[in-house]
């Protein structure tokens, strides 16, 4: 909530299903937690009551699943309950468009993605990203590189950062490896 509310979206690889909590509503939710200003009860923040009308949000919703070729049944469906891997990153994506968050870490993002998956994911990812959206994109593979052009590349190992480079070192990843970068920097696996 906290983290959200400063403009902070974490894309797991794995996302958890919630039955019962409908993506419309998940989003609605998470929508005006983040745009409401908090209050204090004494115990902590809460969020306001205020927030984004039904009709104003179902139009909000309707506009992103188009950008994102979803198709509106999506928005009635358990949030990532029996979703293929395809389907539980787009609602992610949709996550971001509805949410604007101002930094997002992706973690794997093209884990367990077909080709067509990947580039709608993707395509997804490079329409939000620019100036009012920063992307920390976790992968080991180049191939989602191919279509989200990196600014930046980083390799760590065992949470120290090892190497960085533009995206000509993920194409040098690509073809030797990462022992290459183990042994330059003295590093055992």
């Amino acid at each position: 909530d906290e983290r959200s509310r400063a403009g902070l979206f974490l894309a797991f690889q794995y996302p958890v299903g919630i039955p019962g909590v409908s993506v419309a509503n998940f989003l609605r939710s998470a929508l005006n937690t983040r745009l409401a200003p908090a209050e204090t009860n004494g115990s902590g923040a809460v969020p306001s009551k205020r927030g984004i009308a039904p009709k104003e949000f179902r139009a909000l919703l309707r506009d992103k699943m188009a950008i994102l070729r979803m198709d509106e049944s999506f928005a009635g469906r358990y949030l990532n309950d029996g979703f293929s891997g395809g389907e539980k990153k787009r609602a992610e994506i949709l996550q971001m468009a509805i949410l604007k968050p101002e930094i997002a870490v992706m973690d794997e993002t093209d884990s367990g993605l077909d080709i067509d998956a990947l580039r709608i994911v993707s395509d997804g990812v490079n329409a939000l990203a620019g100036p009012d959206l920063g992307v920390l994109l976790i992968t080991h593979y180049q191939r989602i590189l191919n279509y989200i052009k990196p600014h930046f590349v980083h390799v760590m190992v065992s949470g120290r950062l090892l190497l960085s480079g533009g995206p000509e070192l993920a194409l040098e990843l690509e073809a030797r490896g990462y022992d290459w970068v183990r042994e330059k920097e003295e590093v055992t696996p």
